[in-house]
């Protein structure tokens, strides 16, 4: 795939990239390096005020760089905005905190002193998606590099702007040259880069099968990597609830990033005696979306972020109705300019059929009819993906103890599943494994080493 700005809202190419050679690959790697012998013999002090400016650039450039994100993958404008203004707050957050988290525990043995530290590791390469372009580069960086590691990203071909334009948020913020530095780079050469014996670990966001090629990648070199590879959400409603507002919910919970989200609710699950009522209202909710350009400050859904991802979610919603699944609203392609799917609900859908079984990318809710509690769960679960999930009732114990039984790494009751830099993230199952943001992902980059003296 070309390195390439495409507006998808427009279908027009922006801007074309020359793809780094292998000699450049190799340079940056050696910059990288370099830079960590030097960068991890800083204080907390230095760090966290270089963090702090990272959050100021980015507060006082908000608006351009949510310009950049909307163009490259075209969520709305007003998500772009948020998203920048989270990076900030990553930031913020890790600036005050690393320190505490990352200081020596002593632990009291048959030594005089022995204690546990926490090292950085080194060059850490991070493989990072179109999505969230800023959140999910930042949501590594800011711990990772808190922790003493330098960042090497290779960022999705399609949002080159947004990787380039984050290298430059660390050099303006004051950072030494190669703490963080981006690659322009498909995905050939990724193997090769693990393979380089001074890139010490890597994280991933994106797809299984990407996953699997670059942990086979890493496990092949005994490399350290965290993976987050998506998710296929229940979003679980029992029969207490006020449907109207949960309702309201499940639009926004499918619907955010243009439905491109891992951690956007995928399967609704609703038991049987509120499955017509929820049907009907969620219905019309999701026909009442605002469609359009997604600089429009008043627009609520967006284009999908490619075309050929556009013709992918179609296929899927095809093919999950030849096999017996019913289209409640929307299901095709809109007409006009750029990648807009119709915002859709289908149900009647049984395992074997994709919108059942897969994680769907875009605008398409799978509606699921349980028959009591306990088949919800069961529903809940039946899925190989397990990132997370969210339950709605007016019963918080039981909710609770639902939460006990769901396969996932987030359950969240009465509200959307989210990230926040406070708790841990990521998933079980085949949506990967490791942890990222709170004081358990800053600890996934580090030498946890003990230290026992006599």
């Amino acid at each position: 795939m070309p390195i390439q700005t495409i507006n998808p809202a427009t279908g027009r190419i922006e801007k074309t990239f020359v793809e780094f050679s292998k000699e450049e690959i190799k340079k940056a790697i050696d910059d990288s390096h370099n830079a960590f012998i030097k960068w991890k013999k800083t204080d907390f002090s230095e760090r966290s005020k270089l963090m702090k400016n990272v959050a100021s650039v980015l507060k006082n450039k908000r608006d351009e760089y949510a310009f950049i994100i909307t163009t490259e993958m075209g969520k709305p404008i007003k998500q772009s905005i948020a998203e920048v203004e989270k990076c900030a707050w990553v930031c913020e957050y890790f600036a005050d905190y690393s320190e505490k988290m990352l200081e020596k525990e002593i632990i009291e043995t048959d030594a005089s002193e022995s204690y546990v530290e926490f090292d950085p590791l080194g060059v850490i390469l991070a493989v990072m998606p179109w999505n969230f372009p800023f959140w999910q580069v930042f949501r590594f960086a800011a711990p990772s590099i808190m922790a003493g590691n330098v960042g090497l990203l290779k960022h999705s071909s399609n949002v080159p702007m947004c990787a380039l334009a984050i290298e430059q948020i660390f050099l303006n913020a004051g950072f030494p040259k190669n703490v963080f530095k981006t690659l322009l780079i498909g995905s050939e050469p990724v193997k090769e880069i693990i393979r380089d014996p001074r890139i010490k670990a890597a994280t991933l966001t994106g797809s299984e099968p990407a996953g699997r090629k670059i942990a086979e990648a890493c496990g092949r070199e005994l490399k350290k990597i965290v993976l987050e590879l998506g998710g296929s959400d229940p979003f679980i409603v029992l029969d207490d609830v006020n449907i109207d507002e949960v309702v309201k919910f499940a639009v926004n919970a499918r619907l955010i990033n243009n439905g491109q989200s891992c951690i956007a609710a995928k399967r609704f699950i609703v038991v049987e005696n509120i499955y017509e009522e929820f049907s009907y209202k969620f219905i019309k909710a999701m026909e009442q979306v605002k469609i359009g350009d997604p600089m429009d400050e008043s627009t609520e859904l967006g284009p999908i972020a490619r075309e050929d991802l556009l013709y992918e979610l179609d296929a899927l919603v095809k093919e999950s109705v030849s096999k017996g699944a019913k289209i409640l609203t929307g299901g095709k392609i809109l007409p006009g300019r750029g990648f807009y799917y119709a915002p859709t609900i289908l149900d009647n859908l049984k395992k074997g059929m994709s919108a059942y079984d897969e994680e769907i990318f875009g605008p398409v809710a799978s509606l699921i009819k349980a028959k009591d509690v306990e088949d919800a769960i069961r529903i809940a679960n039946d899925s190989p993906l397990g990132l997370g999930a969210s339950i709605w009732t007016g019963n918080i114990q039981k909710a609770k103890e639902i939460a006990t039984e769901i396969e996932s790494g987030s359950v969240f009751i009465n509200g959307m599943v989210k990230s926040d830099p406070r708790l841990p993230f990521g998933g079980v199952k085949n949506s990967g494994y490791g942890r990222e943001l709170s004081h358990y992902g800053i600890k996934e980059f580090v030498n946890i080493k003990s230290v026992w003296i006599k």
